[in-house]
C-alpha cells in the first residue's frame, strides 16, 4: 500500500495535540510526587529535592528506595518495557515490532517516571514523555488501522511533539526523531513530524505556561578563527568522555545483573539505596536538576562544586538507570556535560579566554549529540535551549568533533547499547543511491 502523506499528516496533527496533553500531565505528576516526597505539601511545579528542607536528612535517603520499590512491582506485574529510559524502547518498537507500543506502556511509562523522579531519581521527563508521546503515535495508528510505515511516523511525530512540549525545541525534536526513529530523511516523514511539533510548539505557552528558553544565561563570546582549534579539541575531550560514559553506564547494568539474589523488580531498590545515599552526601545529585544545568552556563559555580557535580550527578545516575528503575537520559547528560564543559573551561580560561560557561554550553551540546548519536540534533537543540543561534560554529565544530571520536572509540551509544548487546544490529550511518533504475512510482506518486 502506497504512503497516504495527507492522511498521515492530519493523524500526526492529532498526535501532536495529544502528546503535548501528555506532557503536561507528565509534569505536573512530576511535580506532585516531588512535592509530596520532598516538601510535604500539594504542588504541581517542578521543585528540586536539594532545595527541600529535609534534604540531607538520613531518612530522605529511603526516599528513592520506595519509589525503587513501586517501580519494582510496576516491572514484575504491569510491563518490562517501563525499565530504562524510554528511546531505545520506542527505536525496538520500529525495528523489531512494527513500530507498535501496547496501551499500558502509554500509561505505566509516565506514572513510572513520575515515581522515580519525584522521590529523588537523578532523571529529566524528556525520554518517558517521548516514550509516551511515542506510545500515542502508535495507538493512533493501530486504531485507525495504518500501514507499519505510516505508524513509524506517528509514534515520531508523538515523540517530538513530546519533547517540544518539555523543552520548546521543535528544530532539535524533529531531527532528533529522524536520526534515532524514524531512519529516513523524506518529505513524507518531515512534513508530518515538522507539524506535530510545531503544534506542540504552538500550544507550549498555553498548556504548559511555559514561552521561554529554558536556559537563557550563557556567555556566548564572539566567534574568533583562533578559537577554532580550542572548540575542536573541547570536542575531542566530549567525545572521549561521551565513549567512556556510554560503556561504564552498561558496565553497570551487567554489575547488577551479576549480582545474585537479585531480579529485575528487586534490583531497582538497591540503585535507589544508593542514590539516597549519594543524596545525603550531595543533594544536587538527585531530582531534574535544571537549575543546576542554567548554573553551569551562567558559570555561577567554583570549580570545586563543578566536579562535584560531574562526579556525583553520573554515579548517580549510572548507579541507578543500571538497576533497570524508569527515567530519562537527556537532563542528566546535559548536567554531566555542563559539569564536565564548566571543569575544563574553568582550567583553561586564563589561556584560551573563553568563559567557563560558554564551554560548559558546548560542552553540554557535544556529550549528548556524540553519546546518542544525534550530532545535528544536539546542535539545534542548545541553539533552541539557550536562544543562542550565535554560537552555532562553536557547537558545530565541537558536536561534530565528538562525534568523530565517540564514533571510533565505541560501536554503540546510548540509545544502540541495548539493541546492539542483544544482538541486534543498527544502522544509523546509511546512503541512499543517486539514481532509481528500478522503481515503478516517482517519489511524487509515492506520497
Amino acid at each position: 500500500m502506497a504512503f497516504r502523506m495527507g492522511k498521515v499528516t492530519i493523524l500526526a496533527a492529532v498526535a501532536g495535540v495529544l502528546s503535548t496533553g501528555a506532557a503536561f500531565a507528565l509534569s505536573r505528576l512530576i511535580g506532585l510526587a516531588l512535592h509530596l516526597a520532598w516538601f510535604g505539601d500539594i504542588g504541581f511545579r517542578l521543585v528540586e529535592p536539594h532545595n527541600s528542607p529535609y534534604a540531607g536528612r538520613w531518612w530522605t535517603a529511603l526516599l528513592p528506595v520506595a519509589g525503587a520499590a513501586v517501580i519494582g512491582l510496576m516491572l514484575k506485574y504491569g510491563n518490562r518495557a517501563i525499565s530504562g529510559h524510554g528511546i531505545p524502547e520506542a527505536m525496538e518498537a520500529v525495528m523489531l515490532r512494527e513500530s507498535r507500543v501496547t496501551p499500558d506502556v502509554a500509561v505505566l511509562k509516565p506514572v513510572s517516571a513520575a515515581i522515580s523522579i519525584g522521590t529523588g531519581g537523578p532523571y529529566g521527563a524528556e525520554g518517558p514523555i517521548m516514550m509516551t508521546g511515542g506510545a500515542v503515535g502508535s495507538l493512533l495508528g493501530q486504531v485507525l488501522a495504518v500501514t507499519p510505515d505510516e505508524r513509524k511516523v506517528l509514534l515520531a511525530a508523538g515523540a517530538a511533539a513530546g519533547m517540544v512540549a518539555i523543552f520548546g525545541t521543535p528544530m532539535a525534536a524533529v531531527m532528533l526523531v529522524l536520526e534515532l526513529l524514524v531512519f529516513e530523511f523524506s518529505t513524507r516523514a518531515f512534513v508530518p513530524i515538522a507539524l506535530a511539533a510545531s503544534i506542540a510548539a504552538a500550544l507550549r505557552g498555553p498548556v504548559m505556561g511555559d514561552t521561554g528558553v529554558l536556559f537563557p544565561a550563557v556567555p556566548v563570546v564572539p566567534f574568533a578563527p583562533v578559537h577554532l582549534l580550542w572548540y575542536a579539541g573541547f570536542g575531542v575531550v566530549a567525545g572521549a568522555a561521551a565513549a567512556g560514559l556510554t560503556w561504564l553506564v552498561y558496565r553497570v547494568e551487567d554489575f547488577y545483573e551479576r549480582l545474585p539474589g537479585l531480579t529485575f523488580a528487586t534490583r531497582p531498590m538497591l540503585g535507589g539505596l544508593l542514590v539516597g545515599l549519594i543524596g545525603l552526601l550531595f543533594p544536587r545529585a538527585l531530582g531534574v536538576g535544571y537549575d543546576t544545568i542554567a548554573g553551569l552556563l551562567a558559570g555561577q559555580f567554583t570549580l570545586g562544586l563543578a566536579l562535584g557535580i560531574l562526579v556525583w550527578k553520573f554515579a548517580a545516575w549510572s548507579l541507578s538507570l543500571g538497576s533497570g528503575t524508569s527515567g530519562g537520559v537527556l537532563a542528566p547528560v546535559l548536567m554531566v556535560g555542563g559539569a564536565a564543559g564548566a571543569v575544563l573551561g574553568g582550567l583553561l580560561q586564563p589561556v584560551t579566554g573563553i568563559p567557563a560557561g560558554m564551554v560548559a554550553f558546548v560542552c553540554m551540546a557535544a556529550l549528548f549529540g556524540a553519546s546518542v548519536r544525534a550530532t545535528l540534533a544536539a546542535v539545534l537543540f542548545a541553539a533552541e535551549v539557550t536562544g543562542h543561534f550565535d554560537a552555532l560554529v562553536p557547537l558545530l565544530i565541537t558536536c561534530a568533533m565528538a562525534d568523530a571520536v565517540a564514533v571510533r572509540l565505541l560501536p554503540y551509544s546510548l540509545m544502540t547499547g541495548k539493541l546492539v548487546r542483544r544482538g541486534r544490529r543498527v544502522v544509523q550511518d546509511f546512503t541512499a543511491p543517486l539514481v532509481d533504475h528500478g522503481s515503478p512510482v516517482s517519489r511524487e506518486g509515492s506520497a
